[in-house]
């Protein structure tokens, strides 16, 4: 009776969500609320792209600036949570001499797989130019609300990027944000809430070091590499503009941001949803760029550990390197890391454990991965963000200073 219970919980839910995207696609012809089209950041080669976006309200949340106040943080957090999608969605990509057509779910989300050749109408191929190797790493595509029709109002468009790696890339880097390079304190519900909601772009803090880090990544050992880098992370899509401008206001290198639909409730803060979610995110990334190895960049305070595991398993020789930053520094959880290194060694990777961006750093430095002149660089940031100097904010609790020390080598 409790399985039958539950079942008939979930299959009213959807229904409720249902007539409720049914009810604001229709009155969406008839009234005025302005709609807009998001269109993030993707990624592709020279054969196909990945795209994400949605359609919603207007938030009208706007970018962070110093004078923002907690009350206008707390407003701008609801209105992101609170903007009305418009459910299915009809949408056009148009990328090169290529248009897609995308149906957006019933939180007004869309994406898929742009693939050379595909058109709108299906009249065939279309000549989507992808340029793998081109002087530009990011391309504009434009998305363009379809159905349902708007009365008496101008086309409704959204314009994005995708990223498309240069030739002379001799690695990619995925990332994670929460607790890897923005504090969040994910591992602590409460903390974690009141940093969302209450802060902005320009209140969230980075780990010491890390846009000089990520920067000696992306450049690589050559110094002009142009190494891509994917962030994936487990927050929620309404705040994907507060994370964009949280990278560009803190210099740290721009890359596809993969979200997900996070509905307020206990199920999608389930640790099957995470492992879902970055799994596939990072499964269609390195399935896509074959020929390329990747550096997998993670924290202790969820299981970053055990989803690399996993792709590494899946894709082996392609982890050069697993970074974890141990936020958590318990007993418990460091046996739990070692325990899983000894699978990535078995696989012929590597799980590094550091305490701090420097401490990586130096290891990739080692290995021939970064320059080992950056490290001067890291060190200065690491210090400033530490609030070492005067340049910078110091970082609060959660970011204290480490001894930046190479890190232990597990596997």
């Amino acid at each position: 009776m409790r399985e039958w219970g539950v079942e008939l919980s979930s299959l009213l839910g959807e229904l409720g969500k249902n007539i409720k995207g049914a009810a604001r696609a229709v009155q969406s012809v008839f009234d005025d609320d302005p709609y807009e089209v998001l269109a993030y950041r993707g990624y592709g080669d020279g054969r196909r792209a990945h795209v994400y976006g949605r359609v919603v309200e207007k938030v009208g949340a706007g970018v962070s600036t110093d004078a923002d106040s907690t009350l206008r943080n707390l407003i701008n957090t609801y209105r992101r949570a609170d903007s009305d999608p418009l459910a299915h969605a009809g949408v056009v990509v148009e990328y090169g001499s290529g248009r897609t057509s995308m149906k957006a779910d019933d939180e007004g989300y869309f994406g898929g797989w742009l693939d050379q050749g595909d058109t709108a109408d299906g009249a065939g191929p279309a000549g989507i130019s992808l340029l793998l190797g081109a002087d530009r790493e990011w391309h504009e595509y434009t998305v363009e609300l379809v159905s349902p029709a708007r009365l008496d109002t101008d086309s409704i468009k959204g314009t994005g990027e995708i990223l498309v790696p240069a030739a002379a890339a001799r690695f990619g880097v995925i990332s994670d944000l929460d607790d890897t390079v923005i504090q969040s304190r994910v591992s602590n519900f409460l903390l974690a809430a009141r940093t969302v909601m209450l802060g902005n772009a320009r209140t969230r803090l980075p780990f010491p070091g890390v846009a000089a880090f990520y920067e000696a990544l992306t450049n690589g050992a050559e110094g002009d590499e142009k190494n891509p880098i994917f962030y994936v992370s487990s927050s929620p899509w309404n705040i994907y503009d507060v994370i964009a401008e949280f990278i560009d206001l803190q210099k740290i290198p721009r890359g596809p941001i993969l979200l997900r639909d996070w509905d307020i409730g206990l199920g999608s803060l389930s640790a099957a949803r995470h492992f879902d979610h970055k799994g596939v995110a990072i499964h269609n990334i390195m399935k896509l760029y074959a020929d390329m190895q990747f550096i997998l960049i993670g924290d202790t305070s969820q299981h970053d550990p055990e989803i690399y595991r996993q792709i590494v398993g899946e894709f082996p020789d392609r982890v050069k390197a697993i970074y974890i930053r141990d936020v958590v520094r318990s007993a418990e959880r460091s046996a739990s890391v070692k325990k899983l290194a000894d699978e990535v060694l078995a696989a012929h990777s590597t799980l590094v454990l550091s305490e701090d961006t420097l401490g990586a750093a130096k290891h990739a430095a080692g290995q021939g991965w970064i320059n080992a002149d950056a490290l001067p660089h890291v060190s200065q940031e690491k210090r400033a963000d530490e609030g070492k100097d005067d340049s910078k904010v110091a970082t609060p609790e959660g970011g204290k200073p480490t001894s930046g020390d190479a890190p232990v080598v597990i596997g």
